[in-house]
């Protein structure tokens, strides 16, 4: 099992930065990738970046320039750096932990982040 605990969420106006964090603990397996997806209300959750161990990260079109994933692997911790937030960034954001051996996924309780106009 693995547990992912997230934070960092909150409530910014438009064109401000957030920062969340993703501390994973548990089995721990090499081999795996990192990254957060987001859910709006009354949309589907799409996935918003993932980073792996190799450090190959990708991103939805709609933050590409705006956020940065990393991860410090000495901790097991992702990082979603948002800068240049939108409205429409506004979502619950949920941490995973994919074993890419198995496309196993492990989630994280999910983070609300408000963003006003």
């Amino acid at each position: 099992q693995v547990q992912l605990v997230e934070s960092g969420g909150g409530l910014v106006q438009a064109g401000g930065s957030l920062r969340l964090s993703c501390a994973a603990s548990g089995n721990i397996f090499s081999g795996n990738a990192m990254g957060w997806y987001r859910q709006a209300p009354g949309k589907q959750r799409e996935l918003v970046a993932s980073i792996t161990y190799a450090g190959s990260t990708n991103y939805v079109d709609s933050v590409k320039d705006r956020f940065t994933i990393s991860r410090d692997d000495a901790k097991n911790t992702v990082y979603l750096q948002m800068n240049s937030l939108k409205p429409e960034d506004t979502a619950v954001y949920y941490c995973f932990w994919r074993r890419l051996a198995t496309l196993r996924d492990y989630w994280g309780q999910g983070t609300q982040v408000t963003v006003s106009s």
